[in-house]
């Protein structure tokens, strides 16, 4: 790899890159020069080596400078993570996808969740997509209070029926099956068994001593020029339906507090960057296995970059939608009127997660490549924004490949 320092309109970005994917760091760059980005990381690998590795911008507005190893919230990149670690407890034969979820968990099989599987709760199926009563300040920091809420809780749809985005409350379906089939709690099994194997700066619980280097989130406002997106038009319609409480009963989570990075939140409270992004899906890319270590097996690998749901319309996200069992594959909404900044388009072959905002991380096997990319500016939307978008669309034509017309990358 060369080494890479440019200034750009809002500041400097470095890194290295190999000259395949000069395209990417063109496209980081303008970023930086005309979508208002603030600070970001973007990292490839290559046959689980690394071909870009960038950071640049600023922590805030008018902050520091962002660093090698400034980290920041990855919202539901988050989820790829918490999957891999209930994949890696199936791979193992300690958790067996097509079981009813009452082989482990007992007390979840009421109020019509008798028959729910543990593939449904990975896929979006069984009928949880968030808690129907108003969730306290606070609770959702608090694990054992919100397994016991979604244990109790009453399905919106017979599980497996159709599928809606459990865009919260996942973290309290997936990780109780990883903790009761490991022995440990699903964030600490992530840091022993995942993170610090493969050496990536990535926590779901974060230790106190990191938090300087956490870069602060920096939200949105919605477009007055642009009317209500599908989600929101939803919402508003109907005060209790999913998309309402998923996007007005978050529980006081806020992510810039102490609290929100410390808990274990597989949904959505992972810290990282682009590297640790990057670095999570390499052996996924590569057979499952990365440095001499076995993640999943060939077998594994495959149920987890297969379309297991796909609809016309999401029950909470109110778009169509396709998941493989804890991973999204890509969706294209493009065409779709009001939609603007609701697709993520990858190849057929690749599987990973977008971030509320337009963080990003996924692998595609058939490319052997392992994207990743992290920032604290979140853009509008539900999926990829242009930011992130074009900096795909720019790893995808470093190595050849010629359209996405058809809905995914394609040679």
């Amino acid at each position: 790899m060369q080494p890479i320092s440019r200034t750009t309109r809002t500041g400097t970005i470095e890194g290295e890159a190999d000259p395949r994917f000069a395209a990417v760091v063109d496209a980081f760059a303008e970023n930086f020069d005309s979508r208002d980005e603030v600070g970001a990381s973007c990292a490839i690998t290559l046959d689980g080596e690394p071909v870009v590795d960038l950071w640049g911008g600023k922590t805030t507005r008018d902050g520091a400078a962002w660093q090698r190893d400034t980290v920041s919230i990855v919202f539901s990149c988050t989820k790829g993570a918490q999957a891999l670690t209930a994949h890696m407890a199936a791979d193992r034969g300690l958790l067996d996808l097509d079981a009813l979820v009452a082989k482990y968990w007992p007390e979840f099989a009421t109020n019509g969740k008798e028959e729910a599987r543990v593939s449904m709760m990975l896929d979006h199926s069984v009928g949880l997509p968030h808690p129907k009563d108003l969730l306290p300040p606070g609770s959702v920091y608090d694990y054992d209070y919100m397994c016991d809420v979604m244990a109790k809780h009453a399905p919106f749809w017979k599980p497996g029926t159709r599928n809606g985005y459990h865009g919260l409350s996942c973290a309290w379906t997936v990780a109780p099956l990883v903790h009761r089939t490991t022995g440990k709690r699903m964030g600490q099994f992530f840091q022993d068994e995942v993170a610090k194997p493969l050496g990536i700066d990535f926590w779901i619980g974060t230790p106190e001593a990191i938090e300087p280097r956490i870069a602060p989130i920096i939200p949105t406002l919605p477009d007055p020029a642009l009317p209500p997106s599908r989600l929101v038009a939803a919402a508003l319609a109907d005060r209790q339906s999913p998309p309402a409480l998923f996007l007005f009963n978050g529980g006081g989570f806020n992510p810039n507090s102490r609290e929100a990075h410390a808990a274990e939140i597989g949904s959505g409270n992972g810290i990282s960057n682009a590297r640790g992004l990057a670095g999570l899906y390499a052996p996924l890319a590569n057979g499952g296995a990365l440095n001499g270590r076995r993640y999943v097996g060939a077998e594994t690998l495959t149920r987890m970059s297969r379309v297991s749901v796909a609809t016309h319309e999401d029950a909470t996200l109110m778009i169509p939608t396709r998941f493989s069992l804890g991973y999204m594959k890509s969706m294209d909404n493009r065409a779709l009127d009001n939609a603007e900044n609701c697709s993520v388009v990858m190849s057929e072959a690749a599987f990973g997660h977008v971030g509320a905002g337009g963080s990003l991380g996924f692998a595609d096997p058939e490319a052997k490549l392992s994207f990743g990319y992290s920032m604290n500016r979140m853009g509008l939307g539900i999926l990829l924004n242009d930011r992130g978008q074009s900096l795909v669309d720019a790893a995808y034509q470093s190595l050849g490949y010629r359209t996405n017309k058809g809905g995914a990358w394609t040679c």
